[in-house]
């Protein structure tokens, strides 16, 4: 990203122009978190500031667990199965169950997670319209929602997180 470009929301041009725009977003808030752990330990990773808080770790565990989840309801238009929910229970849901598991790993393992899933959602949004993002679908608690606030969540999620 050219330094002309850092401070501006650009349709990237492998998208639709409204999916472009989301992918910059999406982008920009990413490397801010990126820019935020840089250099972290596993032990910084692993802190828990007191006996309610989340740690690093499980943060961007759960960063990673939420795209994950929220493509699999968008691009496959469907729950996730048990075994797959089962899999990103603790991180989706922080808490206890996080605390407990979500720890002795390096910067890199997280890194690594939330390149993946990246990774596959912008190979999946490459093949989407701009029609795509308004498409409604069930979202939780028997609301109704559309692809584009299901996208718009995943950054705001991650910046609510960081």
């Amino acid at each position: 990203m050219s330094v002309s470009e850092r401070f501006k929301i650009v349709a990237e041009p492998a998208y639709s122009t409204q999916i472009g725009h989301l992918v910059s977003m999406m982008d920009r808030v990413r490397a801010r978190t990126l820019e935020a752990v840089a250099g972290l330990t596993t032990a910084q990773l692993d802190h828990l500031q007191d006996a309610q808080s989340n740690s690093i770790g499980a943060l961007l565990a759960h960063i990673a667990a939420v795209e994950t989840l929220h493509a699999i309801g968008s691009f496959e238009a469907r729950l996730p199965t048990p075994e797959e929910f089962a899999a990103l229970a603790a991180a989706y849901s922080l808490g206890d169950a996080a605390r407990a598991t979500i720890k002795g790993q390096p910067l890199e393992h997280y890194l690594e997670a939330l390149a993946h899933v990246r990774e596959a959602t912008k190979a999946r949004l490459r093949e989407k319209s701009d029609a795509w993002l308004l498409e409604e679908r069930a979202y939780v608690g028997g609301a109704r929602t559309n692809n584009h606030y299901i996208w718009f969540h995943v950054p705001e999620d991650e910046t609510n997180h960081r």
